[in-house]
């Protein structure tokens, strides 16, 4: 019988501590790099603050959430009808949940702007600045390079991204990957019987314009 709960005991423990990522594809990740002035070279246009959206979504053991965080500012820089350049900031005090209600609904947020997630407090913006696009291997896909800041933390990220417009007068662009949060420092892990994903996905949609 001893035997028996120990067993029972071990495999609680082995599935308390399996938690899967969110779907999406991981974007390779490196340290910081320097970036150049990009818009000198093409036509720099002001990102839609309301059609421009970021969803994000992270699971745990027992489940998962998903909301949304608001874009406060960028641009995106086209030349000869291609995306070559960009940046925006995105606000973290708009984390918004949207698969609770209620009382849990403002724990989930508040948790995830204290110093545990993203410690908005000290760190009220998270900003991205594109650094390379590459021609993708599909029509309509590029290879995006930037310095994603977290936290305070720079790390230099590289996904695929489908541009839907891009004249000199309108560009749209999505984007769907994971991020690991260690690497900015976001290293809650949760509560021991419901640990955390270590990713993060985001879908990311920026719509600009003259």
């Amino acid at each position: 019988m001893e035997k028996v709960l120990l067993s029972l005991a071990a495999g609680a423990l082995i599935m308390s501590s399996c938690v899967s990522n969110p779907e999406g594809k991981k974007a390779e990740t490196t340290d910081g790099v320097e970036s150049a002035d990009l818009s000198a070279t093409g036509n720099a246009l002001a990102v839609d603050t309301t059609a421009s959206t970021v969803v994000w979504t992270g699971r745990k053991v027992s489940g998962q959430h998903h909301g949304t965080v608001k874009v406060k500012s960028g641009t995106l820089t086209v030349d000869e009808g291609k995306l070559i350049g960009g940046n925006f900031v995105i606000d973290l005090n708009t984390i918004n949940n949207q698969d609770l209600e209620g009382e849990y609904k403002g724990k989930l947020e508040g948790h995830l702007k204290s110093e545990d997630f993203f410690d908005v407090a000290n760190h009220p913006e998270a900003t991205f600045e594109i650094t390379s696009v590459k021609e993708g291997t599909e029509t309509g896909v590029v290879v995006v390079s930037g310095n994603l800041t977290i936290r305070g933390v720079t790390k230099n990220i590289t996904f695929d991204a489908h541009v839907e417009e891009a004249s000199e007068n309108a560009v749209k662009a999505t984007a769907d990957f994971n991020i690991a949060r260690e690497d900015w420092g976001v290293n809650y892990a949760g509560q021991a019987d419901d640990l955390i994903s270590k990713e993060i996905n985001l879908k990311v949609t920026l719509v600009a314009g003259a």
